[in-house]
């Protein structure tokens, strides 16, 4: 939230309600972009709870939320970050406090997704993008890599029209068993053995 450096930022997304140039300052990007505090604790502890160890992220922007999900928790993170300048900023903060769980892939999410390292994944942030079309085809591109205790967490749901009408998509889908909304974030969870349910949880 302090540095102040200013990058070049390359949005492969569906662009910034905020920002209207593509030069942007480091603060500013943590600021309006980066998750906050209280949701990048409810992050670390979920992990924790769930006992995470293997996890993607699409959308690194600055690394709050791959460093809430890699900070004191055995977990291995790959995560996913369209444009070059933010990602290296992402990198030098990871470094600077030795997160060294974080793999960090420069590259668009479709191109980078099949190069996920792991054979199962046991979380899935999906922050980055937030358009429709792009968030279904992301959660049928990682839907292969789920098991039965696998979440997937939707940043910005009521972002748009589109991403509304995105969550009641996927809360529909036959594989997803419960869903969480907490406005900010929709939850997803895949357990065989619970029956279909809904949540709405303001956090």
């Amino acid at each position: 939230m302090n540095d102040k450096q200013s990058i070049q930022v390359k949005d492969l997304g569906a662009g910034s309600q905020v920002f209207l140039e593509d030069k942007r300052e480091v603060a500013a990007i943590a600021k309006n972009a980066g998750t906050t505090l209280k949701r990048s604790k409810f992050l670390n502890r979920l992990t924790h709870y769930f006992q995470i160890k293997t996890a993607v992220e699409l959308g690194t922007s600055v690394g709050i939320g791959a460093a809430s999900i890699a900070c004191n928790n055995p977990v291995k993170l790959y995560t996913i970050e369209g444009c070059p300048q933010t990602a290296a900023v992402a990198k030098a903060y990871f470094q600077k406090h030795q997160l060294n769980n974080i793999q960090v892939a420069i590259g668009d999410f479709t191109e980078q997704i099949p190069n996920i390292p792991f054979q199962k994944i046991d979380l899935a942030f999906i922050d980055g993008h937030h358009s429709k079309e792009a968030t279904l085809e992301y959660f049928e591109a990682l839907l292969p890599l789920i098991h039965n205790e696998t979440v997937f967490i939707f940043d910005d749901i009521y972002w748009s029209s589109g991403m509304q009408e995105v969550w009641e998509e996927i809360k529909k889908h036959p594989k997803v068993k419960v869903s969480i909304d907490t406005f900010y974030w929709g939850l997803i969870f895949f357990r065989k053995e619970q029956e279909k349910e809904h949540f709405k949880i303001r956090l």
